[in-house]
């Protein structure tokens, strides 16, 4: 049953607004995704909304009507609202057709199946929830299968993170775990932890064969890779920079090891 709300001070919109702090997204055990074409994509992957607002004048699409018809066949609440509503919600000035709310995965190590994707990306101390959403896209675009967060990361599930993300959140695996934990997991199965740093022992990225499963591991975007977590790495390789600047943004490093790592593993085929 479609329920039609004209006020923030509804409850159940209150508690989706709610959603933009980390501590209600514990409690509630959900998170918040927006736009009609992630939202879609969401269920295609078979993540239907737990409950799902949308804009009155979007009632008659096609997918605005597919995602209706899920979220009641799971018996999820389904709210009618105005573009302003919307904006409220979301924060955008021109918000999205929809705006859903998903229950958050477990994100343990032992989801995390090695064998499923040549390449995974490792995040330690991660600050930004626009980079981590930016990596968890390119994992997406390069079929990596994830990425694992270390330490004292931004929370994946953040609104910033899942839009940035476009979608990669729901196709892509999230762990979180302490480092040690991570590494002591690690070693109990085949893969190989490349570092990306400037100091030690680095080779260029392009000089280093890599071999799935490789375990990317990229550090904070102000201090990069800690040398104590550097000494876990199997080997370490570094960019070179060509320009005054000293380093790359870390979500733009990240896509340019992917993308060496993938050409390397998927050469292209000669024409016929």
């Amino acid at each position: 049953m479609i329920t039609d709300i004209s006020s923030p001070a509804n409850p159940v919109f209150k508690a989706l607004k709610a959603l933009a702090d980390k501590k209600a997204r514990r409690e509630q055990g959900l998170f918040l995704a927006e736009g009609l074409r992630v939202c879609t994509e969401a269920l295609g992957t078979g993540h239907v909304p737990h409950t799902l607002i949308f804009a009155a004048d979007a009632e008659s699409h096609p997918l605005a009507q597919a995602l209706i018809a899920a979220t009641e066949a799971r018996r999820g609440t389904v709210l009618r609202a105005s573009r302003d509503l919307l904006h409220r919600l979301t924060g955008k000035d021109n918000p999205g057709a929809v705006a859903a709310a998903y229950p958050i995965p477990d994100t343990g190590l032992g989801g995390i199946d090695r064998a499923s994707a040549a390449l995974w990306v490792v995040a330690e101390n991660l600050k930004d929830p626009g980079n981590l959403g930016t990596m968890l896209r390119t994992c997406d675009a390069t079929g990596a299968g994830g990425v694992i967060l270390l330490d004292q990361c931004c929370d994946p599930f953040s609104l910033e993170a899942v839009r940035a993300s476009m979608g990669g959140l729901f196709t892509r695996r999230v762990a979180q775990a302490p480092a040690a934990d991570f590494f002591a997991w690690l070693r109990r199965g085949p893969g190989s932890l490349v570092g990306a740093a400037l100091d030690g022992h680095t080779i260029d990225y392009r000089a280093h064969r890599f071999a799935a499963p490789t375990f990317l591991f990229m550090g904070n975007e102000q201090s990069g890779l800690p040398p104590a977590y550097a000494a876990h790495c199997d080997a370490l390789v570094k960019l070179p920079m060509k320009g005054t600047a000293d380093s790359l943004n870390v979500a733009v490093a990240t896509a340019v090891l992917l993308y060496e790592a993938l050409g390397q593993m998927e050469p292209l085929q000669d024409p016929i």
